[in-house]
């Protein structure tokens, strides 16, 4: 099945616009945030498809001057053999979308990861707190603007390079 099928099958049955990019070489659906949760929702329960696995969750930002953010999702069909990549827009000053958990348990320790790394909020998501920087870290390290802090308890977190 192609990335155009399987678009064309979401705004039938889910009821949402979605956009099909074929410009890259792993061709993706993009997905408004508001209706990221129930598309994953159709994508796995639907017979025909079945994404019973959400192989990535990767949240990216954009910089400052696009001031943007995006999630990209890859998720695989173990029994049709599928694969697919769904990606979500974010506006880089509220980086909110809904939580995916509820789909595929999977999400929890990605949400969090994004959530960590690069600052994105899931809405509904049971436990979303830091997963590797420590709770009082300050900043979302890969943000494209991080600055880093000279010390952390105490300790010289910034070093000069050769």
């Amino acid at each position: 099945m192609t990335t155009e099928e399987i678009a064309q099958l979401i705004q039938e049955h889910v009821n949402v616009e979605v956009e099909v990019n074929t410009k890259q070489p792993q061709h993706e659906i993009i997905v408004k945030n508001v209706d990221i949760e129930k598309v994953c929702r159709f994508l796995k329960s639907d017979n025909r498809l079945m994404f019973d696995n959400l192989s990535c969750l990767t949240g990216i930002d954009n910089g400052p001057k696009a001031n943007t953010m995006e999630v990209v999702y890859n998720l695989y069909s173990i029994t049709k053999s599928f694969r697919l990549t769904l990606k979500v827009m974010l506006d880089r000053e509220t980086p909110l979308l809904p939580s995916v958990t509820s789909v595929w348990k999977a999400a929890n320790w990605h949400e969090r990861e994004a959530y960590d790394l690069v600052g994105m909020t899931f809405e509904n998501h049971q436990d979303l707190r830091r997963i590797l920087s420590p709770d009082d870290w300050e900043g979302h390290p890969l943000q494209k603007d991080y600055k880093e802090q000279e010390k952390y308890h105490g300790i010289t977190v910034k070093y000069e390079r050769d």
